[in-house]
Formats: C-alpha cells, sequence, structure tokens
C-alpha cells in the first residue's frame, strides 16, 4: 500500500501554480483569504499538520511550538530568512526547519538598484510632480540629483545577494567595498573588484552609498546604529532591503531629518508595517512594502522548493534546503 498522504497546511495564499502542485502530491489545506494567522490560527494548524508551510509574517516562538503537539514533524518554510522560527527549540522538538535559499537573490539585488537609482535621482519626486500636475517644464536646476559613476558603495553582507548587487554595481560605474564576517576568497574578490574592510567603522565612514544585505541575527540587530550613522557622510544614502531590525530606525529618521544622511532607500522596517510615520514622510526617504522578491517567477521558484523540501521529506530523506540552528 502506499503511504498516507502527509497533511500540509499553508498559511498564506500562495501562486495558483503552486498551491495546484500541492494539491496534487499532499492533503494541503490552502489559506483563504490571504491575510496573516493568529497565534490561536497557528497554534491548530500546528496541532492537526504534519508540515507547516509559514511565512516571514507568521512568528513560531518557543511557546507556539510547545502547543504543536507531537503530529508536526516539517515547518518548510516559504522563503529564505528563518528568523521569525525558532530554529534551536523546534529541533529539539523533533521538527525539521527547512527554507528556500538562492531564490530570491537576483530579483532582490534588483531592487538594490532601483532603490539607489530612485533615490540618488529623486525619481519618486519627479513622479510626484507629474502627478500633482504642477510641472512647468524642464529647467536646468530642477530635481539636481547625484551621477552614480565613480561612487563608492559599501556592501554589509557578501553572500548571494550581495555579490549580485556587486555584480550589477559594476555595470553602473560603482565602486564596490564590502564588510562581511569572513573576507571571500581572493579570485571572488577580484571578480566584483570588491575592496574588503575588516572594519565596519572605517568602510562606513568612507562610503557614499551603503547597501544592507545581512540577515538579521543577534549579532546584527541595530549593527548600524546611531553611532556609526554619525560616521557616516552627510551626502552618503542607506539602502536597506533585508531586515529592518539591521537598522536603529529612529536613529536612522532623526540623522535623516537632521541632514545628517542624504537619504534612504527602505523596503523593510524594524517593526513590521508599524513604520514610523516621521520617516515615511520625508522627501528623501523611498519606501517600498517589503517587495524586493515580489516577481512571479521568483514566488513560483520559492514554491517548488517547498514542494521539494517536503516530499523529499515524504521519501523518508533529509531535506536538500534543512536549516541548522544556529546557521544564520
Amino acid at each position: 500500500m502506499p503511504a498516507p498522504r502527509l497533511t500540509v497546511v499553508v498559511t498564506r495564499r500562495l501562486p495558483e501554480a503552486v498551491e495546484t502542485r500541492m494539491k496534487e502530491l499532499f492533503d494541503v489545506e490552502l489559506r483563504d483569504p490571504d491575510t496573516p494567522m493568529s497565534r490561536d490560527d497557528l497554534a491548530s494548524a500546528m496541532r492537526r499538520a504534519d508540515v507547516l508551510v509559514p511565512t516571514i509574517t507568521d512568528t513560531i516562538d518557543a511557546a507556539l511550538l510547545a502547543q504543536a503537539g507531537d503530529k508536526l514533524k516539517l515547518i518548510a518554510n516559504y522563503g529564505a530568512g528563518v528568523d521569525h522560527i525558532d530554529v534551536a527549540t523546534a529541533r529539539q522538538r523533533g521538527v525539521i526547519v527547512s527554507n528556500t535559499p538562492g531564490v530570491v537573490t537576483e530579483d532582490t539585488a534588483d531592487m538594490v538598484l532601483a532603490l539607489i537609482l530612485a533615490v540618488t535621482r529623486r525619481i519618486p519626486e519627479g513622479l510626484q510632480v507629474m502627478q500633482s500636475g504642477t510641472w512647468a517644464g524642464w529647467s536646468p536646476m530642477a530635481l539636481l540629483g547625484g551621477r552614480l559613476g565613480g561612487r563608492r558603495l559599501g556592501i554589509l553582507g557578501m553572500g548571494r545577494i550581495g555579490q549580485a548587487v556587486a555584480r550589477r554595481a559594476r555595470a553602473f560605474g560603482l565602486q564596490v567595498h564590502y564588510h562581511n564576517r569572513k573576507r571571500l576568497r581572493p579570485e571572488i574578490e577580484a571578480e566584483h573588484e570588491a575592496t574588503y574592510w575588516e572594519s565596519l567603522d572605517q568602510m562606513i565612514a568612507r562610503m557614499d552609498i551603503l547597501s544592507i544585505n545581512c540577515p538579521h541575527t543577534p549579532a546584527t540587530f541595530h549593527l548600524l546604529n546611531a553611532r556609526r550613522l554619525r560616521l557616516m557622510k552627510p551626502s552618503a544614502v542607506v539602502v536597506n532591503t533585508s531586515r529592518g531590525e539591521v537598522v536603529d530606525e529612529n536613529a536612522l529618521t532623526r540623522a535623516l531629518r537632521a541632514g545628517e544622511l542624504a537619504g534612504a532607500g527602505l523596503d523593510v522596517y524594524e517593526r513590521g508595517t508599524d513604520l514610523n510615520p516621521r520617516l515615511r514622510e520625508l522627501p528623501n526617504v523611498v519606501c517600498l512594502p517589503h517587495m524586493g522578491s515580489a516577481t512571479i517567477e521568483g514566488r513560483i521558484e520559492m514554491g517548488e522548493k517547498v514542494i521539494i523540501n517536503i516530499k523529499t521529506f515524504a521519501d523518508g530523506h533529509r531535506p536538500p534546503d534543512q536549516v541548522v540552528p544556529g546557521q544564520f
């Protein structure tokens, strides 16, 4: 007899192609409407599921895992980041955690360059002029931005996404610098024409643009704090497409309002959707709703990775994207 199909609970709506394939392979509960589950909903889902497919909007901490019961065996996260999941506690309870690494690399790197261009060339301000109907025609001094070529780009976190940003940056004539937990191999540095800085403080004091591409861990919480923001040049720009918690958002807001920074491009925020209104209102800040990885191709690829992880687990093997506690 064939093995019984796994019960899979998905916490958010996914692309139709992904949901259709899941229905073919598993006994799947899909989310409708597409709203975040409450903690009670998540606890209930974890009690009746063999596999939970959460997203970044689901905080799965030790207290919630304690309510899971014995049926749950796999948390197949839809996304690469797992800082919303207590991986160590899950492992202690015999629950494997997997993720979807590598899928959003190119899409997120595209968004980094889009934000750099948007801030340095004042694109949203130009768009607002056109949409308000107040444009009176071309002027030599109107909406003057800055040229990218020749500027120094500091990349904080030179993993997959950081290196993808570096490849794009070179095409725009930017000088690539980086700070990372570990220095890259010489041949990778040479490929990206990248300069390594062991000291983050020394790097950011000399950069024209800082791109944050590191994960959120206890070690990176408020890595860009008030002290480090004061080290940056008043003409510098900060771009964050990684995790909002890496930046002290209140300190960033104060620096921007005081003219101590030239601008910021943000796709992630320290308190999720609770964005500081003073930050949102600044004309030199471009705020996006966490859409760095929002391409249909990327979302489908993420779903395909989730399915492979679940199917491999169902076949009695280690999921290819299993997360090891302390990995991030």
